[in-house]
Protein backbone atom coordinates (compact mmCIF):
# COMPACT_ATOMS: atom_id res chain seq x y z
CA UNK A 1 0.00 0.00 0.00
CA UNK A 2 1.25 3.44 -0.90
CA UNK A 3 2.28 5.23 2.30
CA UNK A 4 0.29 8.27 1.20
CA UNK A 5 -2.94 6.39 1.97
CA UNK A 6 -2.39 5.93 5.74
CA UNK A 7 -0.85 9.40 5.87
CA UNK A 8 -3.96 10.95 4.34
CA UNK A 9 -6.22 9.05 6.75
CA UNK A 10 -4.16 10.23 9.75
CA UNK A 11 -4.46 13.80 8.48
CA UNK A 12 -8.22 13.35 8.07
CA UNK A 13 -8.62 12.10 11.65
CA UNK A 14 -6.81 15.17 12.93
CA UNK A 15 -8.75 17.52 10.71
CA UNK A 16 -12.21 16.08 11.46
CA UNK A 17 -11.58 15.02 15.07
CA UNK A 18 -14.41 12.44 15.10
CA UNK A 19 -16.09 11.45 18.35
CA UNK A 20 -15.42 7.80 19.18
CA UNK A 21 -18.03 6.25 21.47
CA UNK A 22 -16.67 3.40 23.60
CA UNK A 23 -18.51 0.76 25.56
CA UNK A 24 -15.41 -0.88 26.77
CA UNK A 25 -13.08 -2.61 29.16
CA UNK A 26 -12.83 -1.00 32.61
CA UNK A 27 -9.23 -2.20 32.96
CA UNK A 28 -8.02 -0.18 29.96
CA UNK A 29 -10.64 2.54 29.64
CA UNK A 30 -8.32 5.46 30.45
CA UNK A 31 -5.64 4.22 28.06
CA UNK A 32 -8.26 3.87 25.31
CA UNK A 33 -9.47 7.41 25.92
CA UNK A 34 -5.96 8.84 25.80
CA UNK A 35 -4.83 6.88 22.74
CA UNK A 36 -7.94 8.15 20.94
CA UNK A 37 -6.90 11.70 21.78
CA UNK A 38 -3.32 10.95 20.73
CA UNK A 39 -4.56 9.72 17.35
CA UNK A 40 -6.37 13.01 16.88
CA UNK A 41 -9.95 11.96 17.62
CA UNK A 42 -12.20 12.63 20.64
CA UNK A 43 -13.29 9.85 23.04
CA UNK A 44 -16.46 9.37 25.02
CA UNK A 45 -16.70 6.43 27.41
CA UNK A 46 -20.28 5.71 28.36
CA UNK A 47 -22.17 2.45 28.70
CA UNK A 48 -25.32 3.43 30.56
CA UNK A 49 -28.29 1.89 28.73
CA UNK A 50 -30.27 5.07 29.43
CA UNK A 51 -28.02 7.19 27.19
CA UNK A 52 -26.06 5.03 24.75
CA UNK A 53 -28.45 5.46 21.83
CA UNK A 54 -28.42 9.23 22.23
CA UNK A 55 -24.65 9.38 22.63
CA UNK A 56 -23.80 7.17 19.67
CA UNK A 57 -25.88 9.39 17.40
CA UNK A 58 -23.20 12.06 17.78
CA UNK A 59 -20.29 9.70 17.13
CA UNK A 60 -18.19 8.92 14.10
CA UNK A 61 -17.60 5.33 15.22
CA UNK A 62 -18.56 2.94 18.02
CA UNK A 63 -16.18 0.57 19.84
CA UNK A 64 -17.63 -2.48 21.59
CA UNK A 65 -15.01 -4.19 23.78
CA UNK A 66 -16.00 -7.18 25.94
CA UNK A 67 -12.91 -7.21 28.15
CA UNK A 68 -14.83 -6.80 31.42
CA UNK A 69 -18.11 -8.31 30.39
CA UNK A 70 -21.50 -8.23 32.13
CA UNK A 71 -25.04 -9.03 31.06
CA UNK A 72 -26.10 -5.40 31.46
CA UNK A 73 -23.19 -4.25 29.31
CA UNK A 74 -24.25 -6.62 26.53
CA UNK A 75 -27.70 -5.02 26.43
CA UNK A 76 -26.14 -1.56 26.22
CA UNK A 77 -23.89 -2.75 23.38
CA UNK A 78 -26.86 -4.12 21.47
CA UNK A 79 -28.84 -0.90 21.89
CA UNK A 80 -25.93 1.32 20.85
CA UNK A 81 -24.96 -0.97 18.00
CA UNK A 82 -28.48 -1.04 16.54
CA UNK A 83 -28.67 2.75 16.66
CA UNK A 84 -25.23 3.02 15.04
CA UNK A 85 -26.34 0.66 12.27
CA UNK A 86 -29.46 2.73 11.69
CA UNK A 87 -27.31 5.84 11.26
CA UNK A 88 -24.55 4.23 9.17
CA UNK A 89 -21.93 4.65 11.91
CA UNK A 90 -19.18 1.98 11.79
CA UNK A 91 -19.06 -0.47 14.70
CA UNK A 92 -15.73 -1.97 15.76
CA UNK A 93 -15.99 -5.13 17.87
CA UNK A 94 -13.08 -6.27 20.04
CA UNK A 95 -13.87 -9.87 21.13
CA UNK A 96 -11.53 -9.86 24.12
CA UNK A 97 -11.08 -13.39 25.48
CA UNK A 98 -13.48 -15.06 23.03
CA UNK A 99 -12.90 -18.76 23.47
CA UNK A 100 -11.84 -18.46 27.10
CA UNK A 101 -15.38 -18.93 28.46
CA UNK A 102 -18.73 -19.89 27.02
CA UNK A 103 -20.26 -16.57 28.04
CA UNK A 104 -17.65 -14.57 26.12
CA UNK A 105 -17.86 -16.71 23.00
CA UNK A 106 -21.67 -16.68 23.01
CA UNK A 107 -21.72 -12.90 23.52
CA UNK A 108 -19.47 -12.25 20.55
CA UNK A 109 -21.61 -14.49 18.35
CA UNK A 110 -24.75 -12.74 19.58
CA UNK A 111 -23.29 -9.33 18.73
CA UNK A 112 -22.16 -10.54 15.30
CA UNK A 113 -25.61 -11.97 14.60
CA UNK A 114 -27.54 -8.94 15.82
CA UNK A 115 -25.39 -6.11 14.48
CA UNK A 116 -23.67 -5.04 11.29
CA UNK A 117 -20.06 -5.04 12.46
CA UNK A 118 -17.68 -3.00 10.29
CA UNK A 119 -14.45 -4.37 11.79
CA UNK A 120 -13.77 -7.36 14.03
CA UNK A 121 -10.43 -6.57 15.67
CA UNK A 122 -8.92 -9.38 17.73
CA UNK A 123 -5.79 -11.36 18.43
CA UNK A 124 -4.94 -14.58 16.63
CA UNK A 125 -6.48 -16.88 19.23
CA UNK A 126 -9.78 -15.00 19.29
CA UNK A 127 -10.00 -14.85 15.50
CA UNK A 128 -9.19 -18.55 15.21
CA UNK A 129 -11.98 -19.42 17.64
CA UNK A 130 -14.50 -17.27 15.76
CA UNK A 131 -13.39 -18.60 12.39
CA UNK A 132 -13.98 -22.14 13.62
CA UNK A 133 -10.54 -23.16 12.38
CA UNK A 134 -8.93 -23.53 15.79
CA UNK A 135 -7.49 -20.99 18.16
CA UNK A 136 -6.45 -20.94 21.79
CA UNK A 137 -7.01 -18.25 24.39
CA UNK A 138 -5.70 -18.16 27.94
CA UNK A 139 -7.57 -15.54 29.95
CA UNK A 140 -7.54 -12.67 27.48
CA UNK A 141 -4.19 -13.57 25.86
CA UNK A 142 -3.75 -15.27 22.53
CA UNK A 143 -2.37 -18.78 22.36
CA UNK A 144 -2.21 -18.61 18.58
CA UNK A 145 -3.99 -20.37 15.75
CA UNK A 146 -3.86 -23.92 14.52
CA UNK A 147 -3.14 -23.11 10.86
CA UNK A 148 -1.96 -20.35 8.56
CA UNK A 149 -2.80 -16.93 10.07
CA UNK A 150 -3.77 -15.38 6.74
CA UNK A 151 -6.16 -18.20 5.86
CA UNK A 152 -7.59 -18.09 9.39
CA UNK A 153 -8.30 -14.37 9.10
CA UNK A 154 -9.82 -14.78 5.63
CA UNK A 155 -12.07 -17.59 6.83
CA UNK A 156 -13.21 -15.49 9.78
CA UNK A 157 -14.05 -12.62 7.43
CA UNK A 158 -16.07 -14.96 5.24
CA UNK A 159 -17.88 -16.59 8.19
CA UNK A 160 -18.73 -13.31 9.93
CA UNK A 161 -19.18 -11.04 6.92
CA UNK A 162 -16.90 -8.42 8.49
CA UNK A 163 -13.51 -6.93 7.89
CA UNK A 164 -11.16 -8.86 10.17
CA UNK A 165 -8.17 -7.15 11.74
CA UNK A 166 -6.00 -9.79 13.42
CA UNK A 167 -3.12 -8.45 15.46
CA UNK A 168 0.15 -10.27 16.01
CA UNK A 169 3.84 -10.08 15.12
CA UNK A 170 2.55 -9.30 11.62
CA UNK A 171 -0.99 -7.92 11.62
CA UNK A 172 -3.41 -9.36 9.08
CA UNK A 173 -6.33 -7.30 7.77
CA UNK A 174 -8.77 -8.84 5.30
CA UNK A 175 -12.28 -8.54 3.93
CA UNK A 176 -12.14 -12.18 2.82
CA UNK A 177 -10.65 -11.32 -0.57
CA UNK A 178 -8.05 -8.59 -0.16
CA UNK A 179 -5.31 -9.11 2.42
CA UNK A 180 -3.10 -6.46 3.98
CA UNK A 181 -0.07 -7.47 6.04
CA UNK A 182 1.01 -4.73 8.44
CA UNK A 183 4.61 -5.10 9.52
CA UNK A 184 4.93 -2.06 11.79
CA UNK A 185 5.26 -2.55 15.55
CA UNK A 186 7.63 -3.92 18.17
CA UNK A 187 7.53 -6.84 20.66
CA UNK A 188 7.19 -4.39 23.57
CA UNK A 189 3.60 -3.77 22.48
CA UNK A 190 2.73 -7.37 23.35
CA UNK A 191 4.23 -7.04 26.82
CA UNK A 192 1.99 -4.18 27.94
CA UNK A 193 -1.60 -4.63 29.05
CA UNK A 194 -4.10 -2.74 26.97
CA UNK A 195 -2.36 -2.34 23.62
CA UNK A 196 -4.96 -4.54 21.92
CA UNK A 197 -7.76 -2.38 23.31
CA UNK A 198 -5.89 0.76 22.27
CA UNK A 199 -5.50 -0.65 18.75
CA UNK A 200 -9.28 -0.95 18.54
CA UNK A 201 -9.67 2.72 19.49
CA UNK A 202 -7.22 3.81 16.81
CA UNK A 203 -8.97 1.51 14.33
CA UNK A 204 -12.26 3.24 15.14
CA UNK A 205 -10.75 6.70 14.72
CA UNK A 206 -9.54 5.81 11.22
CA UNK A 207 -12.81 4.06 10.33
CA UNK A 208 -14.71 7.23 11.23
CA UNK A 209 -13.08 9.09 8.33
CA UNK A 210 -13.08 6.26 5.76
CA UNK A 211 -15.37 4.27 3.51
CA UNK A 212 -13.06 1.27 2.99
CA UNK A 213 -12.69 -0.35 6.40
CA UNK A 214 -10.05 -2.85 5.32
CA UNK A 215 -7.81 -0.02 4.13
CA UNK A 216 -8.52 2.15 7.17
CA UNK A 217 -7.87 -0.74 9.58
CA UNK A 218 -4.51 -1.49 7.99
CA UNK A 219 -3.63 2.21 8.09
CA UNK A 220 -4.61 2.46 11.76
CA UNK A 221 -2.43 -0.50 12.73
CA UNK A 222 0.48 0.93 10.75
CA UNK A 223 0.16 4.27 12.57
CA UNK A 224 -0.12 2.59 15.97
CA UNK A 225 2.78 0.27 15.16
CA UNK A 226 4.92 3.12 13.93
CA UNK A 227 4.30 4.97 17.20
CA UNK A 228 5.39 1.79 19.00
CA UNK A 229 8.60 1.66 17.00
CA UNK A 230 9.43 5.24 17.88
CA UNK A 231 8.47 4.72 21.54
CA UNK A 232 10.69 1.66 21.92
CA UNK A 233 13.78 3.55 20.82
CA UNK A 234 14.12 5.37 24.15
CA UNK A 235 12.07 3.25 26.55
CA UNK A 236 13.70 1.69 29.64
CA UNK A 237 10.84 -0.69 30.46
CA UNK A 238 7.11 -1.23 30.05
CA UNK A 239 5.92 1.94 31.75
CA UNK A 240 8.34 4.33 30.08
CA UNK A 241 7.32 2.61 26.83
CA UNK A 242 3.64 3.14 27.68
CA UNK A 243 4.15 6.87 28.22
CA UNK A 244 6.24 7.19 25.07
CA UNK A 245 3.59 5.32 23.06
CA UNK A 246 1.04 8.09 23.70
CA UNK A 247 3.60 10.79 23.06
CA UNK A 248 4.82 9.25 19.82
CA UNK A 249 1.33 8.70 18.41
CA UNK A 250 0.38 12.26 19.32
CA UNK A 251 3.55 13.52 17.63
CA UNK A 252 3.36 11.23 14.60
CA UNK A 253 3.27 13.25 11.40
CA UNK A 254 1.63 12.29 8.15
CA UNK A 255 5.05 12.60 6.51
CA UNK A 256 6.65 10.14 8.96
CA UNK A 257 3.82 7.66 8.47
CA UNK A 258 3.98 8.00 4.69
CA UNK A 259 7.68 7.16 4.79
CA UNK A 260 7.56 4.35 7.35
CA UNK A 261 4.20 2.56 6.99
CA UNK A 262 4.95 -1.05 6.05
CA UNK A 263 1.74 -2.44 4.56
CA UNK A 264 1.97 -5.25 2.02
CA UNK A 265 -1.09 -6.03 -0.08
CA UNK A 266 -1.62 -9.58 -1.29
Amino acid sequence: MDGAIPADLLAAVRSERPLIHHITNSVTINDCANITISAGAAPVMTGAPEEVTEMVAAAGALVLNIGTLSAAQVEAMLAAGRRANDLGIPVILDPVGAGATGFRTATVKRLLDALDIAVLKGNAGEIGVLAGTGGSVRGVDSGGVAGDPVETAKECARVTGTVVSMTGAIDVVTDGDRVFLVKNGVPAMDRLSGTGCMASSVTAAFAAVADDYAVSSAAALAAFGRAGERAAAGARGPYSFRTALFDELAGLTAEDLAGHARIEER
